[in-house]
């Protein structure tokens, strides 16, 4: 079982800046993809930006040249900088970790953090 804890969320207005953490515990592989997805409200989860233990990233077309996401395989834990926030870019943000075991695919997620930004 993996256990994900994310902090860094808040309330700032448009411009802004905010970095979300994500320490990820438990049995993690060594090869695994951690990432950011988000959900607003009456809309599905969609990706934010993933990044796997050997550092390729992808990011949402939204986001690309505002967002950065970093991580520290030492202490698995994936980072979002997140500047020159919008008001669209309110929602809940769920670290996610993806990994392989056998032949399956096990995803974990965290319990999200809200990222409110004011106009």
């Amino acid at each position: 079982q993996v256990h994900l804890v994310e902090s860094g969320g808040g309330l700032v207005q448009a411009g802004g800046s905010l970095r979300l953490s994500c320490a990820a515990s438990g049995s993690i592989s060594r090869v695994n993809t951690m990432g950011w997805y988000r959900q607003a409200p009456e809309t599905e989860r969609e990706l934010v930006a993933d990044i796997t233990t050997r550092g390729s990233i992808n990011y949402a077309d939204s986001v690309k040249g505002r967002f950065t996401i970093s991580r520290d395989n030492a202490k698995n834990t994936v980072y979002l900088q997140m500047n020159s926030l919008k008001p669209e870019d309110t929602a809940d943000y769920y670290c996610n970790l993806l990994q392989v075991g056998g032949q399956h695919e096990y995803k974990y997620w965290g319990q999200g953090t809200q990222v409110t930004v004011s106009s």
